[in-house]
């Protein structure tokens, strides 16, 4: 931020542009976060004190992240395994460096 004065003026910082993306982040937000439709879900059932409800939507969607992850994993190994990447092998340790880096400059750099 830039704290500075207009001619003689008070000094004043000007509003960033970062209002005007926050809608835009919080959509992003609840459109492809997995977490954000369970919170109705729970919260509602835990308003109304029955507790059971909250356990049994809990324990359904537990199961079902652990099954798609588990099947992505199986996916993604079954497919990957019949690429011929066995020169690549030798540098799998950097290449994921590569992509954490490339994933911590994409939120440092372009805010995602």
């Amino acid at each position: 931020m830039d704290v500075h004065s207009h001619n003689g003026e008070y000094p004043h910082i000007h509003p960033t542009k970062l209002k005007e993306l926050t809608p835009w982040i919080l959509f992003i937000i609840f459109v492809f976060g997995p977490c954000e439709p369970l919170i109705p879900l729970v919260m509602y059932p835990a308003a109304k004190g029955k507790m059971l409800t909250v356990a049994i939507v809990a324990l359904i969607f537990g199961l079902t992240t652990i099954a798609t992850m588990v099947l992505i994993v199986l996916t993604s190994s079954s497919v990957l395994s019949k690429l011929p990447l066995r020169k690549l092998e030798r540098y799998s340790h950097a290449l994921a460096g590569l992509v954490i880096f490339l994933c911590g400059g994409a939120i440092k750099f372009l805010g995602l």
